[in-house]
């Protein structure tokens, strides 16, 4: 009855701990001080009284969820969905803690039957006849137990001598140039062997798969080494390649390693469909190696659950001191989550689970299909067999791991743009495509699970894998429907950007030496350009200062347009720096119009600048010139009016008697000429002569109502994607309101002389009121009435 209590209480607890971790309510008693420190990542004092179990689960749940307030936006975490097998996995951590306290008979008998139960689910569930299990937290510990066994076996006297016997015989593993990275590095390390034992075989380069281990070069290898005097060990295969989910020929390598008396070692997320009821030749052959690594944590979503090596091997001795095998119970309760999660599931649902993955690959898989701007793993090579491609063809279909990418040869063409001479850095402008389409597709498909891998020969590409992401993130077939979905409205616009790239480059040229293009591979968009002010005589430092400046500036403007283009300064660790990159485009885009209004702009703010500069100098000089001219108006008044009117009592009395009407007029300052103007004109016309209305500037396009700029007038406003506005994954970029027409699209010469003129004219305006007023008012002085200095 005691035991029975204290499992109620522990599944209790486990229950309380997760509703308080899930909620993540602040408990109203907790002090405003322990809120505070437990909020902050420096480490506090550990408190005198202690805490209660609430506060410091609420502790935990702070440590997990809340993010860093000095962040602009919200990170994106993909939290894995525990569902009611993952509370067993849970579980079974803490049951394994509270079992380990047992008498040591009881535990003894436990852990036996926990192990044993374990060992034969798996081997059944896999198809692994009369295998030992072997369970690890490191999915590469198993190996490196195996390959002790090996050695152990191969080596009859390296129990007593040591590593002294590998010298007369040096061990050589042998492990898949595709398969995981630094995997042979880390077994030499824990081995104690050097790298030299260590041989990478190359993968197929003219017949199969580019994925797939070369059978015939590894046998050439393997006589080598024997020749050499060395001994050939273990061979390390892929049933599912860490990248592109290719299997290696599992059957003709088990011959080889049978001709050699090698061991043979295959790990791989493609094991898993071994659960099955129908599973390909290729994989079934996994069955027949000497062992296997499986991940059942991952592809059942199952946390903190540890991998598993089957393994046959007739000698326990050998097992034991390899360490496959432990003498300690409390070892062997490892596998106690498993045990746990493997009942609540039983065999129909971890069937259910490994089919509901591989349902979603092929789903995919035809969608993609379907598209013909998107090419699937490139399997099928022309030189080969008719028999190798069937085997080639059964191997993408049933791999769980879908590998897609944008693919240019099938999409320039429909763009209508030109794609001569864009031969050039190809291969890195589509890896930067595919780059930002995987980023895209994470962003608002992620419960997907997509991510973006780099392979030696395909390049930059797209994953699908849902036997390692579907059960964590709770992936259904609803979800690879808006995958596709939103694959379909991204393609558009990226093979219309594409076929674009080209005449943006041309477009660009033909405006040298005012416009230059900057030739950037890794940015996934229309391009780069860059505004090259007129710098005759400047120093360097003042040319950059300068080309900064107006650079900055007209990235600026671009991006308060109203334009469903993306204007950025590009990508985050870029080399290029003072240029405007310019983002995904719709088919529909004017690129010439596009190029001449960033053409137009730049001069419009060089001159502004040019302006601005010289405008110290033109106010200064006329000031010292109205100064001067108010000097020679008081002069001539004097002169008009006689020494009689300037007296402050006679003047007023000679005013009433005989009013005198002075002939002299008032002025105003012309910033833009830097001169002074009468206003005679100004006030028998009620308005400034000679300036155009800001209405009348001209416009190189009118525009239809709701159509928004750079759009050729044959389309239609209707055939813009939601998706073609989507910015950049590194710098997203707002936009403010719309802008008339009459200063987005002027015409290259009259555009800057017209925003000059206006400036000039709102400059005036402000400059030549106070000169105005103060000759205007001496007009107005009663006769009699002195003036004042024009200093004052």
């Amino acid at each position: 009855m005691m035991l029975d209590r204290t499992l109620a209480q522990v599944g209790r607890n486990l229950s309380d701990a997760m509703r308080i971790l899930g909620d993540g309510q602040r408990d109203p008693e907790a002090g405003e001080e322990r809120w505070r420190l437990g909020r902050t990542s420096i480490p506090g004092p550990l408190q005198g009284d202690g805490q209660d179990v609430a506060a410091i689960l609420h502790l935990v749940h702070n440590l997990i969820h809340d993010e860093d307030e000095g962040e602009d936006k919200p990170s994106q975490h993909r939290m894995q969905n525990v569902g009611e097998q993952g509370h067993m996995a849970l579980l079974g951590h803490s049951l394994a803690a509270y079992i380990s306290v047992l008498d040591r008979e009881r535990l003894r008998k436990l852990t036996t039957r926990i192990l044993s139960d374990t060992t034969l689910w798996l081997c059944r569930l896999f198809r692994y006849e009369n295998g030992s299990a072997y369970f690890h937290e490191d999915d590469r510990d198993g190996l490196v137990k195996v390959c002790r066994l090996v050695i152990n076996a191969r080596y009859e006297e390296y129990a007593s001598e040591g590593y002294a016997v590998l010298s007369s015989k040096q061990p050589i593993i042998y492990q898949s140039a595709s398969g995981r990275p630094g995997l042979g590095q880390h077994l030499c390390s824990q081995l104690g062997l050097p790298l030299s034992s260590l041989c990478t075989v190359p993968c197929n380069t003219v017949f199969g798969s580019q994925h797939q281990m070369d059978v015939a070069l590894l046998d050439t290898l393997i006589k080598e080494d024997i020749e050499a005097g060395k001994l050939p060990l273990l061979l390390i295969v892929n049933a599912g390649t860490p990248g592109a989910g290719h299997t290696d020929k599992l059957a003709r390598l088990k011959d080889v390693c049978d001709q050699y008396s090698m061991w043979l070692h295959v790990e791989g997320v493609n094991l898993a469909t071994l659960a099955l009821a129908q599973v390909t030749s290729a994989i079934m052959a996994a069955t027949r190696s000497d062992s296997m690594t499986l991940t059942p944590g991952q592809w059942l979503g199952l946390p903190a659950v540890t991998a598993v090596t089957l393994y046959r091997h007739e000698d326990p001795a050998l097992s034991l001191a390899a360490g496959l095998t432990c003498s300690q119970p409390v070892a062997r309760l490892r596998a106690l989550p498993l045990w746990l999660s493997l009942q609540y599931l039983g065999h129909n649902g971890i069937v259910q689970k490994i089919r509901h993955a591989t349902a979603l690959s092929q789903q995919l898989l035809q969608k993609l299909k379907a598209m013909t701007s998107i090419k699937t793993s490139d399997v099928l090579q022309t030189e080969m067999s008719f028999a190798e491609a069937l085997t080639m063809v059964e191997d993408e279909l049933s791999s769980p791991v879908v590998l897609f990418k944008f693919s240019q040869e099938t999409s320039a063409a429909s763009s209508g743009g030109s794609v001569e001479g864009y031969c050039e850095g190809e291969r890195e402008v589509q890896d930067a495509f595919n780059r930002w389409l995987g980023e895209q597709l994470v962003q608002l498909v992620p419960s997907s699970g997509v991510d973006v891998v780099e392979l030696e020969d395909e390049g930059t590409c797209v994953r699908f894998s849902p036997l390692l992401t579907a059960a964590v993130l709770g992936t259904q077939q609803e979800n690879v429907e808006e995958l596709a979905e939103k694959l379909t409205q991204l393609l558009p616009v990226m093979c219309s950007t594409m076929g674009l790239r080209q005449d943006f480059r041309e477009e660009i040229h033909r405006h040298s030496p005012s416009l230059t293009y900057i030739q950037d591979l890794s940015w996934p968009g229309l391009g780069a350009v860059r505004y090259e002010p007129q710098t005759e005589g400047m120093d360097e430092s003042r040319r950059k200062q300068q080309l900064e400046k107006i650079n900055a500036e007209l990235l600026k403007k671009l991006q308060d347009l109203d334009a469903d283009i993306v204007f950025s300064t590009g990508p985050e660790f870029g080399t290029e720096e003072h240029c405007v990159f310019v983002g995904m485009v719709t088919e529909d885009v004017d690129v010439s119009e596009l190029v001449e209004t960033v053409a137009a702009l730049g001069r419009d703010i060089e001159e502004s600048g040019r302006l601005l500069e010289n405008m110290t100098e033109v106010v200064r000089r006329g000031i010292l010139e109205a100064e001067q001219q108010l000097q020679l108006a008081n002069e001539e008044k004097l002169m008009e009016e006689g020494m009689l009117r300037q007296l402050p009592l006679v003047g007023s009395v000679l005013n009433w008697f005989s009013p005198f009407q002075s002939s002299i007029k008032g002025r105003t300052f012309n910033l833009a000429a830097g001169s002074l103007d009468s206003t005679e004109g100004t006030y028998s016309t009620k308005a400034q002569t000679g300036r155009p209305s800001l209405q009348e500037t001209p416009t190189s396009s009118k525009k239809l109502p709701g159509q928004r700029l750079f759009r050729r007038s044959g389309a239609g406003s209707e055939s813009f994607s939601e998706t073609s506005s989507v910015g950049q994954a590194e710098e997203p970029t707002g936009r403010g309101g719309s802008t008339p027409s009459g200063s987005v699209h002027p015409p290259a010469e009259e555009t800057a002389h017209t925003a000059g003129d206006e400036e000039s004219r709102e400059s005036s305006l402000q400059v030549h009121t106070p000169v105005e007023e103060e000759v205007t008012s001496e007009e107005r002085q009663p006769e009699g009435q002195e003036a004042e200095p024009s200093g004052t």
